[in-house]
């Protein structure tokens, strides 16, 4: 203990607690976001531009590999 010291005990205690209170803050501040976002989604009701935007792209991909006419 004597080589290490006080001052490298104290350092090693206050970077561990920094370290972890940092990445906790920063994953608790991207839960938080997305969380709100998601249920702001889920209350909206309706579907997004955005989603029937991607379905109209998906099966028009999925009818031309089939051969059918695309809707």
């Amino acid at each position: 203990m004597e080589v290490f010291g006080v001052a490298g005990l104290f350092g090693l205690i206050l970077g561990f607690m920094f370290g972890v209170g940092c990445a906790a803050a920063v994953m608790y501040t991207i839960f938080m976001g997305g969380y709100k976002k998601a249920l702001e989604d889920g209350l909206e009701g309706g579907t997004s531009k955005r989603y029937v935007a991607a379905l109209d792209k998906v099966r028009g991909k999925c009818a031309r590999k089939m051969g059918a006419p695309v809707p």
